[in-house]
């Protein structure tokens, strides 16, 4: 009999282990950050720092937000998504962040020809909530 509670106190004791051991080898999702946001007329420039897990929200005063284009020197960097406009809601220009690192961005509007903005985008290192 002792023999078989011996047993039973190390098959749970294993059991408790692998479940710790399976925990801590979870990876936690990165925290969700505020978006840095920026006004289009505020970037010419600059340089803009973005945590990877965050993205660059562009505002503007123009009522034509899917108006806006943007060219990156790296687009392994980051994504451009267009502003939207549904009728009901706009949304405006953003870049999403895909990996650390810095890419030259210029943003034109089509509908506000000349206007056009070259800036930096720096992605680092996820941060913190």
């Amino acid at each position: 009999m002792k023999t078989s509670i011996g047993v039973r106190r190390l098959i749970g004791a294993a059991t408790a282990a692998a479940v710790m051991v399976g925990i801590a080898s979870c990876t936690a999702p990165a925290p969700v950050v505020d978006p840095v946001v920026v006004d289009v007329d505020d970037l010419q420039g600059t340089t803009v720092e973005v945590p990877l897990n965050s993205s660059l929200i562009i505002t503007t005063d123009w009522s034509d937000v899917d108006g806006y284009t943007a060219q990156l020197s790296d687009p392994t960097i980051a994504e451009f998504v267009r502003g939207a406009d549904t009728g009901d809601a706009a949304f405006s220009p953003r870049l999403t962040p895909k990996q650390v690192g810095e890419t030259e961005v210029i943003v034109s509007n089509e509908d506000q020809d000349p206007h056009a903005v070259e800036f930096t985008l720096e992605v680092t290192p996820i941060q913190g909530g």
